[in-house]
């Protein structure tokens, strides 16, 4: 399922969560300029578990940064390594993340963002401390604001399309339903690759949910409540 578009309100412009899709867009930009320097540039600012776990260790980027181990956290939350990458995370942050904004106000949902990051990638890297693969991508922090989104509009109409060989079919579900989806699908691809060598970072997407999951309480103005917008029946 892929989701396209919901009915939730907002009181207010997103401005924030804008600014932190238009900043993936400028760095995925820079990436592409890079040309055959694009892979060094995302082993070097991509988060790297062995890297974190020495923190006097420094790597390189020959012309142009050195970068502490411990701040690849942040740099490799904003690089990306593909158009469907970059296209899919950032889909997901524009249909979901305005909401959690508008929930949570300009600067929380900024800390939110930032920390569902952070405890994404501490999952990852605690469940494979010696590995040397960088991860990169803002699904972790978006994990975050899926955690979020499904606690504060489970019964907001999200409109998915299906995949039917050539046809896409469109059709509205209630947002508990999407989320649980997608959350159940992460649970089941660390099972299924569980020792083997994969391109995604299933564990940092589980981290940054739960993260979300549990701080949500926390971060949301008073004037939303969880599991709101009562509808009747699982389909909306």
């Amino acid at each position: 399922m892929i989701p396209i578009a919901d009915d939730a309100p907002t009181r207010r412009p997103a401005f924030l969560n804008w600014l932190l899709i238009a900043a993936c867009a400028v760095v995925f930009g820079w990436e592409l300029s890079l040309g055959r320097a694009m892979d060094a540039a995302i082993a070097v600012l991509g988060f790297t578990p062995a890297s974190f776990f020495h923190p006097h260790a420094e790597v390189g980027l020959p012309g142009y940064v050195t970068v502490p181990g411990w701040a690849t956290i942040f740099t490799a939350m904003f690089l990306h390594g593909g158009v469907l990458h970059i296209g899919g995370n950032m889909l997901y942050l524009w249909i979901f993340g305005r909401h959690i904004e508008d929930a949570m106000g300009h600067l929380r949902y900024l800390v939110f963002y930032l920390a569902s990051g952070i405890a994404a990638a501490l999952t990852f890297a605690y469940m494979d401390p010696a590995s040397h693969a960088p991860m990169i991508g803002a699904s972790g922090a978006i994990s975050g604001v899926l955690a979020a989104y499904v606690l504060l509009f489970p019964r907001a109409r999200v409109t998915v399309i299906v995949p039917l060989g050539i046809i896409f079919y469109p059709f509205a579900i209630s947002a508990v339903w999407v989320i649980g989806f997608w959350f159940i699908l992460q649970l089941v691809s660390v099972l299924m690759n569980e020792g083997a060598h994969t391109d995604i970072a299933w564990w940092a997407h589980i981290g940054g949910f739960v993260f979300g999951l549990l701080s949500t309480p926390f971060f949301k103005s008073r004037q939303f409540q969880l599991f709101g917008r009562h509808r009747v029946g699982p389909w909306g």
